[in-house]
């Protein structure tokens, strides 16, 4: 069963930057990139656990703030010689309201 929960409207996360939401699942990084797209990502990188939405976003990737691993805003794959892998989840837009779609399989993550 999918759960959508609000996280706010697209002016509230600035460009090229992050907002962090907490649900029942852990911390989630909602990312907004310079053309308005919007990505949701669990806030921990697969290499060390960093916070990804402290990193740098550039194109529809972020870098992580700790050992500057790539992560594909898309669809979480480490890029690059880098390999892991962070739970992406899906976002709808309702005119400006941001979704973020949680399922029951999250709480086994």
């Amino acid at each position: 069963m999918t759960q959508w929960i609000e996280v706010g409207s697209l002016e509230e996360i600035p460009r090229l930057g992050a907002r962090v939401v907490q649900s029942r699942f852990g911390d989630l990084a909602v990312f907004r990139t310079k053309d308005d797209k919007v990505f949701a990502l669990r806030d921990k990188c697969p290499h060390k656990g960093g916070a990804l939405s402290q990193g740098i976003v550039h194109g529809d990737n972020v870098t992580c703030p700790l050992h500057n691993w790539v992560i594909s805003l898309q669809d979480g794959e480490a890029q690059g010689y880098d390999t892991g892998c962070t739970r992406t989840f899906q976002v709808r837009m309702e005119g400006r309201q941001i979704f973020v779609a949680l399922t029951a399989t999250e709480e086994s993550d």
